[in-house]
């Protein structure tokens, strides 16, 4: 499936937008105020003096403000008090219109009654438009799709795995479970030839449910078809569906079905669908009730009257025995696969597997550690060779040989050696002692 390349500038985050406002709403009362610019406010003391010593030619009173001017340059600016009028500013200091008369100075008062009152307005209505911005942007991404967005509570969060990051893991790079892989490649034929099966009057699987034990490789066999199927897949986690708001995880499941319809033919991937689709009847509401709400969405999306999606359903669980019966009857869930622990072939094999790029001795028989690990599931064999190799490097070995391998199955198998409990020589001899004690009395 192609991707359409986004060629969208990308969003400025919303508290910059914030910023931005307050910083020019400041920057606006600042200029207003006078304060912004021009010469460092004086004193009225000051201010009068300079008036009366220099060849101040005009007093501008501007509300509170006063300025004194000269050929139109400001020379020098004060600030009255807002509970004094001018005149009795003026007359506080001996200054009046006649002696400014005298001086040749003349005095002009500007009326800034209205923009004090639409600059007041702006201030009391600004914080109140800004919300008002916010939340309308906050809806706009909600509806615009923005999975990511702040309101996109309802937007499925299942990874399309599309041709750029598809899983590199095919069928070859998974070993002992060789009936479920037959059972699961013939699902990626349903995708790849559904004419073969439809001519012959065969329906292709609804949904297919992957059973086992943890370890055993449900999600690995899962990433092989997403490898190999050729087609788009969606990949979620059951417990991605719940949030705890009402009505999300129902609006997800929708949301997650859309777009594997518009993509068909294409997989849907419930890792561990256990959290989602439990048996109905048990919930005493809250939580349980959003659960409930979920799963029927996906009982409806996986066989409802719309039959003809042509999308397959796989999903992995170590808990069918918890799953709802009505999730797990033929039409949603025709097939279930049993992933089971591997026997002694499937050991080594994955063995093998797990061996690949990494020097294992000549003198290592995976054959040997094959039989030895009887109960260990496909990861836990992982994790021995992993620990194998870390043995080798913390000992400045360039192969993996006999010694690393055993310490890494005891490590497993009864946990990490504690040399801080070996016995001194001293001890053995009086536990030796106290031992025989018992046998002579007995």
């Amino acid at each position: 499936m192609d991707e359409q390349p986004n060629n969208s500038r990308p969003s400025i985050p919303t508290w910059v937008w914030i910023l931005g406002v307050f910083a020019i709403i400041l920057a606006l009362q600042l200029f207003l105020s006078g304060r912004f610019n021009g010469p460092e406010q004086s004193s009225l003391q000051e201010f009068f003096g300079i008036v009366a010593t220099s060849d101040v030619d005009t007093i501008v009173v501007s509300g509170d403000k006063l300025e004194a001017k000269k050929n139109g340059e400001t020379v020098a600016v004060s600030y009255k008090s807002p509970d004094d009028s001018l005149k009795e500013t003026l007359d506080y200091y001996g200054v009046s219109s006649e002696s400014l008369a005298d001086q040749n100075v003349t005095l002009i008062v500007r009326d800034t009654s209205t923009w004090n009152s639409l600059f007041s307005l702006a201030l009391a209505l600004g914080p109140v438009l800004l919300l008002i911005w916010i939340f309308s942007r906050g809806f706009r991404q909600m509806q615009g799709g923005g999975g990511n967005s702040i309101f996109g509570f309802g937007r499925s969060k299942a990874k399309n795995l599309n041709d750029g990051d598809r899983p590199t893991v095919t069928f070859d790079d998974v070993a002992g479970v060789e009936e479920a892989k037959m059972e699961l490649q013939e699902v990626v034929q349903f995708l790849r030839e559904p004419e073969k099966f439809v001519q012959v009057g065969a329906r292709i699987p609804k949904g297919v449910l992957m059973v086992g034990p943890p370890g055993t490789g449900k999600t690995l066999l899962a990433r092989a078809i997403a490898g190999e199927a050729g087609v788009p897949f969606f990949h979620i986690s059951g417990s991605e569906f719940v949030e705890m708001f009402v009505g999300v995880g129902a609006s997800r499941v929708r949301d997650l079905f859309d777009k594997a319809k518009a993509a068909a033919p294409s997989i849907v991937f419930v890792d561990e669908i256990d959290a989602v689709g439990r048996q109905r009847g048990a919930g005493m509401g809250g939580g349980n009730d959003e659960r409930e709400q979920t799963l029927n969405q996906i009982l409806v999306e996986m066989d409802g009257f719309d039959n003809e999606t042509n999308v397959i359903v796989m999903a992995a669980t170590n808990r069918a025995d918890v799953l709802d019966p009505a999730l797990l009857r033929p039409g949603r869930f025709d097939r279930k696969v049993f992933v089971d622990l591997p026997d002694l072939t499937g050991r080594e094999a994955i063995l093998k597997v797990h061996a690949r790029g990494k020097p294992i001795g000549k003198d290592v028989d995976l054959v040997d550690y094959a039989r030895l690990t009887a109960g260990f599931s496909g990861a836990d064999l992982e994790n021995l060779l992993n620990e194998a190799a870390i043995f080798a490097a913390r000992r400045d070995k360039k192969t993996i040989n006999t010694p690393e391998f055993q310490d890494a199955f005891d490590r497993i198998a009864i946990g990490p050696e504690k040399k801080s409990r070996v016995m001194s020589e001293e001890d053995k001899e009086t536990v030796a002692y106290h031992e025989a004690g018992h046998a002579a009395v007995s």
